[in-house]
């Protein structure tokens, strides 16, 4: 049987760079394990799977080549720009492992609202824990269930950041390290997920929700960062975070690749 993979790129800047999504808006027949075969041989560091709910409001099944995400970011942006530009526009919801959110556009923006649900841990191992995998010199650290494990740390510069080869072995110890450096409202972050198959992720909205939960908590109410990702690999990406109360937006600009037919 063949069907429609639909490949965009999520979080562009400038159309350029972004984070590989493909998206399957029909999956009828496929089980658990075809679509992890799926997204493990399209090899994106997410692949959603588009299953209609007698509500209106679809579940989208995430998954990584090696497993299923409750929750992730630019698969939840890509999916709302194939639904409601891509496709018939009238999409206000989308509903994953952690519930329903919002989506919606604002110009050429799509935008995410994600409850900020996540749980902040203790982190006083934090910064051994990145010292031992080569990322030394955090001034910060944050540990954020989301409820995968996210530990993130802050460093001092960009040069630092950019500097990073961290040790992959180590970090796969954890569900994703997020790293970053500020500077006023605009960030430069990484993020390795290698337990996930994916090393280093080009955009991680997930990540990203996550370190606004961490900024919350340490005592930024509210507030705004552009988030600039990927460089290191060649794929320059921006989110654009806002947070307030109990929601995070993400939200950025999403570009078609190609349709391609799966043999499937």
């Amino acid at each position: 049987m063949e069907r429609t993979c639909t490949i965009v790129r999520v979080f562009t800047r400038e159309e350029a760079g972004g984070n590989h999504l493909g998206v399957i808006t029909d999956p009828s027949g496929l089980d658990d394990a075809a679509m992890q075969a799926i997204a493990t041989e399209l090899g994106f560091s997410e692949s959603t799977f588009i299953e209609d709910q007698p509500d209106g409001v679809p579940l989208v099944r995430i998954f990584t080549p090696v497993d299923e995400l409750p929750f992730a970011g630019h698969p939840l942006v890509g999916t709302a720009w194939v639904l409601t530009v891509h496709g018939s526009g009238t999409q206000t919801a989308l509903r994953c492992g952690i519930g329903d959110v919002a989506i919606r556009t604002d110009g050429e923006m799509i935008w995410v609202d994600a409850p900020m649900n996540g749980r902040v841990v203790p982190s006083d191992d934090v910064a051994a824990f990145l010292d031992r995998a080569g990322i030394p010199g955090a001034v910060s650290t944050s540990r954020v269930l989301l409820p995968k494990e996210y530990v993130i740390g802050e460093l001092p510069t960009f040069d630092a950041i950019a500097r990073l080869g961290p040790d992959m072995a180590v970090l796969s110890e954890v569900f994703g390290a997020l790293v970053y450096a500020r500077d006023g409202d605009h960030v430069l972050a990484r993020f390795f997920a290698p337990g996930t198959g994916v090393d280093e992720d080009p955009a991680t909205g997930s990540a990203a929700v996550a370190l606004a939960t961490a900024l919350q908590d340490h005592g930024e109410a509210s507030g705004s960062l552009s988030v600039d990702q990927g460089e290191s690999i060649g794929f320059p990406s921006r989110i654009e975070l806002r947070w307030e109360g109990a929601t995070a937006s993400i939200g950025g600009t999403v570009v078609l690749d190609e349709v391609r037919t799966l043999a499937v």
